[in-house]
């Protein structure tokens, strides 16, 4: 598992923050901004604001998807929230789920790598990007 989270932290350029938050005090906001630093392209989801770290703000994951390219949808949500996320990720053929810690759903994150997702799970994007030293 270490080395495919590896590959994904380094091949991805274009993330989905779903539940990205202007809260500068929540976690989403603090790793999203380190996300950026980092130079991934960070693409909010949250329908609840039209704009977030100077990026446009889509109300669903599905709308993202039509104009941006994604490469990892990066969750911040609750757990009950995940298997209508991964629905639609698999709906939209998108290759990789990052379920943040505490975010745990074990049978929609087995449904997701049934159908070839890569699901990384209960892990800080944040944290395993520095851990590889990337």
């Amino acid at each position: 598992m270490a080395d495919r989270v590896l590959e994904l932290l380094k091949n991805a350029r274009t993330i989905a923050v779903v539940g990205l938050t202007n809260d500068t005090s929540r976690p989403s906001y603090e790793v999203s901004t380190y996300l950026q630093s980092r130079g991934y392209r960070v693409v909010p989801v949250n329908p609840n604001l039209s704009e977030v770290l100077g990026e446009k703000s889509y109300p669903s994951l599905s709308e993202a998807a039509r104009e941006e390219q994604i490469d990892i949808v990066d969750v911040f949500r609750r757990p009950d929230a995940v298997p209508e996320i991964v629905e639609e990720v698999l709906r939209l053929g998108l290759p990789a789920l990052w379920l943040q810690e505490t975010v745990v759903h074990e049978a929609a994150a087995e449904k997701a790598r049934q159908q070839g997702v890569v699901v990384v799970m209960d892990k800080c994007i944040l944290k395993e990007h520095r851990r590889y030293g990337l």
